[in-house]
């Protein structure tokens, strides 16, 4: 080997070393290390054993099964579906202040749903459709003047009460919910589009609402799909609601709708 050659390679060592050291992508915090691991004892004791090779408190949690990060090493990422996981949803994945996507859909979760998730001040994309969670929803911090949710599955569930309507008034950036296959009850939500203007899917099919079609509805410039079947819902459908010029899939079936379109809208 040359001189030259020699210097190139202790080049390319030297910078490989110093990557190393730039670069904590494989490193994360002992708070969010001690935030998954919270989570994962809150879980079934079957369920926890899942992850008895992976994740291990000595190693960094950016290398867990199901954990991602980002450039500086904060985990983004929370997805765990279909892993038979059972037991309530901790918490402490409230704490994981970088975390982006929560996706723990497709397991047999219970208990209520954190409302601290619901108002978190990072997630965008939250997924815990097909599980057993029941109770109301509900959020916390009030005080936040901006939460970056766009989209919520919690589909088919056992959430009960009434859909909560201040909960959207902060969330402008809400693009989708799903809420279909519960037991919510009520009058239908409507004031998300107010403080939305990109909304475009709403689902809340197989549920209990009551009443009628909120004229509200109509002010969701950006809505796209709406669907309410399967409730109990009554009157009529009201011209405001085809201001809203978008939508493209309205779906009212089997309820208790009377009357006659406009056809001339």
């Amino acid at each position: 080997m040359t001189k030259m050659q020699e210097l190139q390679l202790l080049l390319v060592l030297a910078a490989l070393v110093l990557l190393s050291f730039l670069s904590p992508a494989t490193s994360c915090t002992e708070q969010e290390k001690s935030s998954l691991l919270q989570f994962l004892r809150e879980l079934s004791p079957d369920s926890s054993s899942k992850f008895s090779r992976s994740w291990q408190s000595g190693t960094s949690c950016c290398t867990w099964e199901g954990i991602a990060c980002g450039s500086n090493g904060t985990v983004t990422e929370l997805s765990l579906p279909s892993m038979a996981l059972e037991g309530p949803i901790s918490v402490s994945i409230a704490n994981l202040t970088g975390l982006r996507r929560l996706d723990l859909s497709y397991n047999s979760l219970s208990g209520e749903l954190p409302p601290e998730l619901i108002s978190s001040a990072s997630v965008a994309f939250l997924d815990v459709s097909f599980n057993r969670l029941n109770g109301e929803l509900q959020e916390s911090s009030p005080s936040l003047p901006h939460h970056p949710l766009q989209v919520l599955n919690i589909s088919h569930n056992f959430f009960a009460g009434e859909f909560p309507s201040t909960i959207w008034e902060k969330k402008s950036d809400l693009v989708a919910i799903n809420a279909s296959h519960n037991t919510f009850s009520g009058a239908l939500p409507s004031s998300f589009c107010i403080s939305s203007p990109s909304f475009a899917v709403l689902d809340l099919s197989y549920n209990l609402f009551s009443g009628s079609i909120p004229a509200e509805i109509g002010k969701c410039s950006s809505l796209r799909v709406l669907k309410a079947s399967n409730n109990e819902i009554n009157g009529s459908l009201s011209d405001e609601l085809f201001d809203a010029s978008m939508l493209e899939h309205l779906s009212f079936l089997k309820n208790g709708l009377e009357g006659e379109l406009d056809v001339n809208r």
